[in-house]
């Protein structure tokens, strides 16, 4: 299915300037490609396993001095791919990593394929399928929330869980199978369907933090909405802790969404500041940015929906209240500070049921309610201190679900008796779709589209 027997090489450092950058080689060529581009200053012939050796690289044909460089070898099958592996770490200037990166290519190595280190990982059996999907969301966590959620899953949790639930589906699997083979003497009788029950709940369990954990690894969407002026971009600015949108007291600054993520008591959430909405409008860019709130409110998971706590309700925030429906939403009444009495009092029929947080973002005011009502509505309880590993990708929520229909499945066919080689065929259904989860049935288009969407260098 995939090559294991050649050299790949990358930069597995960030593009861009940095201190240090570092060119990773994988592969039975490793070692003898990294031996012609560097010379130790101590004299030496072999490189010692796991130590740092410094040195520098240079050209191996003209012998042009490239850059100073340590380099680590960790031999096979003691390194991240269990192959022959070398780092190169170097000055992080993208001229020299390229440079280094064109020696290691000329001398036989592979430019490595996106996510290919990983899965080298994956094929030689260190690391199974969801752990190396971990990989991908330690890389790509925005809160620490997220990234616990996602070093349970590297650490093997979710693996392990998945794992125990197959080995007792297979084990039922076997007993089916050797039934419709050998006569009902030779086979003692076993219930089957208590132990699907309990299968059912385990994997109901299972499936019950999926929520939960999507929420910690993909974030959620919220949409900053409102008419022109009423303290949006204030808004954004404040919950951001910093100045990203631009304020005016003149009504239409913003034209255009601005998206920005913040971490709210763990979650990623990105926050979409959108331009003011007013029911009509002759400014053809103004008009635009209307069209672009809209459809940003209509694809946030949650609307926050801001008002003018210093003036009446008109009649665009009654259009606008019309645009939410039955999404999530908090209204937010902004500009308390002008307020002569203590509260603003909202028309009864002005979006009834839900929530009203009353704030001044010009003084700070009522946000870190505002913070806890945006968490209130997205999750009821924290479960990141849990020793449950979170199921927080969207393809394992999925297996899980038709894993347990297909237990349903085996459970009503057995109790109506139908034949084993048939209840089997539910059975086996659920064995292979946890088989995707963890990667012992998988198929090459899977992978594919798994470690596409890696780094090159991961």
């Amino acid at each position: 299915m995939y090559s294991l027997d050649d050299t790949i090489s990358a930069i597995a450092t960030s593009i861009g300037k940095s201190g240090v950058g570092i060119i990773k080689l994988s592969g039975p060529k490793a070692y003898t490609i990294t031996q012609q581009i560097f010379e130790p200053y101590k004299n030496i012939n072999l490189f010692k396993p796991y130590h740092l050796h410094y040195g520098k690289i240079h050209d191996p044909e003209s012998n042009d001095f490239i850059d100073e460089a340590l380099v680590v070898y960790m031999p096979k099958p003691h390194s991240y791919t269990c192959q022959d592996v070398i780092e190169i770490q170097a000055h992080g200037s993208p001229v020299v990593l390229q440079t280094i990166l064109a020696l290691t290519l000329q001398l036989g190595a592979r430019l490595a394929e996106a996510g290919e280190m990983t899965l080298r990982a994956f094929l030689n059996g260190r690391l199974d399928l969801t752990q190396a999907e971990a990989v991908i969301d330690v890389i790509d966590a925005k809160t620490e929330a997220s990234l616990r959620v996602a070093t349970k899953q590297l650490e093997g949790g979710l693996s392990k869980q998945v794992g125990d639930i197959r080995q007792n589906l297979v084990d039922i699997l076997a007993f089916l199978e050797a039934s419709i083979d050998f006569v009902e003497d030779e086979i003692p009788h076993q219930d089957i369907i208590l132990p699907l029950i309990k299968i059912k709940v385990d994997l109901e369990n299972l499936l019950s933090t999926a929520d939960h954990g999507l929420i910690y690894r993909q974030g959620v969407h919220i949409a900053i909405v409102g008419r022109p002026n009423v303290g949006k971009s204030s808004l954004l600015n404040t919950l951001l802790r910093g100045n990203r949108a631009i304020v005016s007291s003149i009504p239409g600054t913003t034209r255009d969404t601005i998206e920005e993520t913040v971490n709210i008591e763990g979650i990623p959430i990105v926050l979409v500041d959108t331009a003011g909405i007013r029911t009509k409008t002759t400014n053809e860019v103004e008009r635009i940015g209307i069209e672009r709130s809209q459809k940003a409110l209509e694809q946030a998971d949650i609307a926050l929906i801001v008002i003018d706590g210093s003036q009446k309700l008109c009649d665009t925030d009654w259009a606008i209240a019309k645009l939410i429906r039955n999404k999530p939403s908090l209204l937010v009444i902004n500009k308390t500070d002008l307020l002569s009495n203590d509260k603003f009092n909202v028309d009864s029929h002005f979006l009834p049921d839900i929530p009203n947080i009353y704030i001044s973002a010009l003084k700070n005011n009522g946000i870190l309610k505002l913070e806890k009502e945006i968490t209130q509505l997205i999750i009821e309880d924290s479960i990141t201190t849990s020793d449950i590993p979170l199921v927080s990708n969207p393809r394992h929520k999925n297996l899980l679900q038709q894993t347990i229909h297909a237990i349903e499945m085996a459970i009503i066919a057995q109790r109506q008796n139908i034949p084993s080689d048939l209840v089997s065929i539910d059975i086996r259904m659920a064995v292979n779709s946890l088989g995707e989860i963890t990667g012992e049935t998988i198929t090459e288009g899977l992978l594919d589209t798994i470690f596409s969407k890696f780094c090159i260098g991961k």
